[in-house]
């Protein structure tokens, strides 16, 4: 089973206390990958021939014809780079300029970085790892190479070059190295599998010859003639990871980054006993997708304190780029509400300052749209804003959503990979915002076939009353009693009951109840 597939979710802020952690003192904590992705393109060949379509994605990146092209080394490889120069030149490029040295006083030197100014692509040749780090790490190169990445360039390597680009550079019998950082968390090596067990919040990667890996955003698909390897340490009750991923396989950096966190955390997700799925305080309503009915548009406005009540619609779980008005606010507006906010962002940062979230400090309805739910975690998950939309809630407010939005209210996160909605539970998507503890919500439920999928989570989290909502129908949740409103059914899993019959789980139609603390039908 590849490693996107495995399970076990965490937050990511909290899995940060690097104290907890175990890693070794003089390792530097991990920086988290931002959600949006690197900000340029990264190219990491193996040690030795590099694969002809890693080439040409890295000359493509840097401008094709329009590329100018620096080759960064230092003078014990320089003769090899000298080929390596005749090779891009052959691509015919803008220019090609080659530069190295091993004096960090001459890396900070003006006229040796001006080639760096202008490049749209750089390239760190096949030396030693520690060398390069030795001669430009702190300099004006180092400096200049993060613009030109910061700026969309494109970086690529090989070998040490390749391996320079990690967090960190570490050896047999050598004490570990700050990398250059340009891919934050990851060690870039061969050999890793003992070298991420004593760093777990590090995720490895092994590159071998003739096989590259290329970085766009967040995504690093595999490309050449042989398999990568991914390290990630054993953990949160699972083994280490040690998994093979075949050329055109795509990795979503981010959600391993949150896995690798989340088996290191001292407190890792989800826990063997969940709280009971009661709701202290407030409402929610949950809707399984496929466009909610009049009467669940009103029950919301009505909990939510009538059409005068500011509502809320956080629009974030869409693609980019987002419609001027949702099909969520149009519809709110329909049945009578007179004060709909929209609410977005990317910006982890933007989420966690106090204005942008202004709003939520007078509403009384937070509705989250449909999209993929793990976009609502990357741009909230221990932001103020999140915290202000749990406040709504212990106000005795409502808060609602459909499809991605049903998904995110319940305490582990079904559907939440970032490759695909495929997976029930996507390591390091698991954990949802947890409004409805104890579950885990499905939608789209009936009308997708889904009914299997359910059954194959509770056997892995049998702790959870597993939840499948079908299209146009809702559950409205006060204190731990689910009312079932809408056009059909929900099926409620519970491991702890012997199945009735062929089916493993209980149906409850339109205008019946369902304890969720008992896990029966309310007569």
């Amino acid at each position: 089973m590849p490693l996107h597939s495995l399970r076990v979710a965490g937050a990511l802020v909290a899995l940060l206390t690097f104290s907890a952690l175990g890693s070794r003192a003089a390792d530097p904590l991990p920086a988290p990958i931002d959600p949006r992705g690197l900000p340029g393109p990264l190219v990491l060949g193996g040690g030795g021939k590099l694969p002809p379509d890693a080439r040409k994605a890295f000359f493509d990146l840097a401008g094709k014809d329009k590329a100018k092209i620096v080759v960064l080394t230092t003078p014990d490889a320089q003769e090899r780079a000298n080929d390596l120069v005749k090779a891009w030149e052959e691509l015919k490029p803008t220019s090609v300029v080659i530069l190295h040295t091993r004096n960090p006083k001459k890396a900070d030197d003006a006229d040796f970085v001006k080639p760096l100014a202008d490049a749209t692509g750089v390239w760190l040749h096949n030396t030693d790892a520690r060398n390069l780090i030795t001669a430009y790490r702190g300099t004006l190169v180092e400096k200049e190479l993060k613009k030109l990445h910061a700026r969309g360039g494109v970086i690529g390597g090989t070998g040490g070059g390749e391996s320079a680009m990690g967090a960190l550079l570490v050896g047999v019998g050598e004490e570990p190295v700050a990398g250059l950082g340009l891919l934050p968390g990851f060690i870039i090596d061969e050999k890793l599998t003992k070298v991420i067990a004593a760093r777990p919040t590090h995720i490895g990667l092994e590159i071998p010859d003739e096989a590259a890996v290329v970085i766009r955003g967040r995504v690093a698909r595999v490309i050449g003639d042989f398999p990568i390897t991914v390290h990630i340490a054993k953990g949160a009750g699972k083994p280490a990871a040690n998994e093979e991923y075949k050329p055109g396989s795509l990795l979503d950096l981010v959600q391993l980054q949150r896995a690798a966190f989340n088996r290191a955390a001292k407190d890792s997700f989800p826990p063997a006993k969940p709280a009971a799925p009661v709701v202290a305080k407030g409402s929610l309503v949950i809707v399984g997708g496929g466009g909610a009915a009049a009467e669940i548009w009103k029950r919301f406005i009505e909990l939510a304190g009538g059409p005068d009540s500011t509502i809320v619609v956080v629009t974030s779980a869409m693609e980019d780029p987002l419609a001027p008005e949702s099909s969520e606010e149009k519809a709110l507006k329909r049945y009578g509400a007179k004060n709909v906010v929209a609410l977005h962002t990317r910006d982890r940062k933007e989420a966690d300052g106090l204005k942008f979230s202004d709003v939520l400090l007078k509403a009384k309805g937070v509705w989250f749209s449909g999209g993929r739910q793990w976009r609502f975690v990357d741009s909230y998950e221990g932001t103020l804003t999140e915290k202000r939309f749990r406040d709504v809630l212990v106000r005795g407010g409502v808060i609602g959503g459909s499809s991605a939005g049903a998904s995110i209210q319940s305490e582990f996160m079904p559907r939440g990979h970032p490759l695909g909605n495929t997976v029930m539970a996507a390591e390091g998507y698991e954990r949802g915002f947890g409004y409805l503890p104890g579950c885990a919500v499905d939608q789209h439920f009936f009308a997708r076939k889904r009914t299997a999928d359910m059954t194959e989570l509770m056997k892995e989290y049998p702790q959870y009353l597993g939840i499948g909502l079908d299209e146009g129908t809702a559950i409205v949740v006060t204190a731990s009693t689910a009312e079932v409103i809408g056009k059909t059914k929900v099926a409620f899993y519970d491991t702890k009951k012997k199945p009735d019959g062929d089916k493993d789980y209980e149906e409850v139609f339109a205008g019946e109840k369902y304890d969720l603390k008992e896990r029966k039908k309310i007569k």
